[in-house]
């Protein structure tokens, strides 16, 4: 789960991490509100959604030559302006994709005299199955560029969970970033708040892009990011509260409420499967044999017929969806539940294109049976490799 800049920043002030001063604003006249409490006379107006490059994105409806999605204000008389050219606007960013996220809540910052940016996250390193630091003198908005140019300027600081942050570690982090006297201490000191919420929080990621230090010397984290670990939210009930489902794709927050493991890519091959091992070879072999899948959904091992029912439903709202490939193993899920779910699923969405399905398992005889009765015109596949083969033929004779 993702959550917006301000509401990140909220959560790092809890655990002592510096930053600017800031309110978040629904409307025009809120963005007003929000500056007339900050000091001035720069403020600093950014757009909230879920999706980086805000400040070279641009908006939809504004001309190419427009600002982006972050911008400075250097009277109230142009954050007004500012926040009526970005609210209900649609901003394009190198991580939106062409469709764009709309602005519906801006965040309104105290301006800061930066002397120099930088850049430090937190990451769960699947590798060494521990926390890591990354971290680069080379702050700010090209710091992908950097990555890929000049990689050598990334440190990358791993912490042991069994010994958690330690005073040298802090050092460490300071070193990095190249940082002497009151400003060295700082970072040592925030590298360790910093921890503390990853962990005491469940991040799955925390970056801080750019921190900063102003003109007087202090480090305030001017932009972050920060997402949760989704299977760790029952015990952050106040972390879960912050969610804003506008922000999500309509199929995932549908699928979330069914505890299925659903999303969307960019192909034509609808996948249901069970069990994430199976989902991904489905989807190897599709693309093996010259098509590409329409999303990844695992229905788990203890499926319903009504979770199956909302899985091939959230499948066929896709537009771009041509064919589907049903791939079942049945263990504890059983086959005749799967079976009973397509059905009851295709009759109800009245099923316009083709569709395979490879049962094997546990009562697979009653699952074929309910099938091959059902009226329905459903493929059968012996294994996933004729499964595979089958659904892109039906698919490409479709077309024909």
């Amino acid at each position: 789960m993702n959550v917006h800049e301000y509401q990140a920043k909220e959560l790092l002030a809890k655990f002592g991490v510096a930053i600017p001063a800031g309110h978040a604003a629904l409307t025009v006249e809120e963005a007003v509100a929000a500056a007339k409490q900050l000091p001035g006379p720069l403020y600093v107006v950014k757009s909230q959604i879920h999706a980086g490059g805000r400040g070279k994105g641009k908006f939809k409806e504004l001309p190419a030559d427009a600002k982006g999605g972050v911008r400075l204000a250097f009277n109230l008389d142009e954050v007004e302006s500012h926040a009526k050219e970005m609210l209900g606007n649609t901003l394009v960013t190198i991580q939106t994709g062409e469709a764009g996220k709309q602005v519906n809540r801006l965040y309104v910052t105290d301006g800061v005299d930066i002397a120099h940016e930088y850049y430090l996250s937190l990451v769960v390193d699947r590798k060494s199955s521990r926390v890591s630091f990354i971290v680069s003198t080379e702050g700010g908005m090209d710091i992908e560029d950097v990555a890929h140019n000049t990689p050598e300027k990334i440190s990358t600081i791993s912490i042991d969970p069994a010994s958690g942050f330690q005073p040298h570690h802090g050092r460490a982090i300071a070193f990095a970033l190249k940082l002497k006297g009151d400003t060295n201490k700082q970072a040592q000191v925030l590298g360790k708040q910093l921890y503390d919420a990853f962990v005491a929080l469940d991040c799955d990621m925390l970056e801080i892009n750019p921190l900063v230090e102003d003109k007087s010397g202090n480090l305030l984290v001017l932009d972050t990011k920060m997402s949760f670990d989704s299977n760790a939210l029952f015990r952050h009930p106040e972390v879960m509260a912050l969610r804003d489902e506008t922000e999500e794709d309509p199929a995932e927050l549908e699928a979330s409420k069914y505890d299925l493991a659903y999303i969307k890519l960019d192909g034509n091959i609808g996948c249901m499967v069970n069990g994430a091992g199976l989902a991904m070879a489905t989807m190897d072999i599709i693309k093996l044999n010259g098509a590409f899948p329409a999303n990844f959904l695992d229905v788990g091992g203890g499926a319903t017929t009504e979770k199956v029912t909302a899985a091939f439903k959230i499948i066929l709202s896709d537009p771009a969806v041509e064919g589907i490939l049903v791939n079942i193993f049945g263990g504890i899920m059983k086959c005749d539940v799967i079976a009973a779910g397509i059905i009851e699923a295709a009759k109800e969405v009245s099923l316009s294109v083709p569709l395979v399905v490879r049962l094997e398992g546990t009562n697979v005889e009653a699952g074929k049976e309910l099938l091959n009765n059902s009226g329905l015109p459903i493929v059968a596949a012996n294994d996933l490799g004729d499964a595979a083969v089958k659904i892109v033929a039906e698919v490409n004779k479709a077309k024909a």
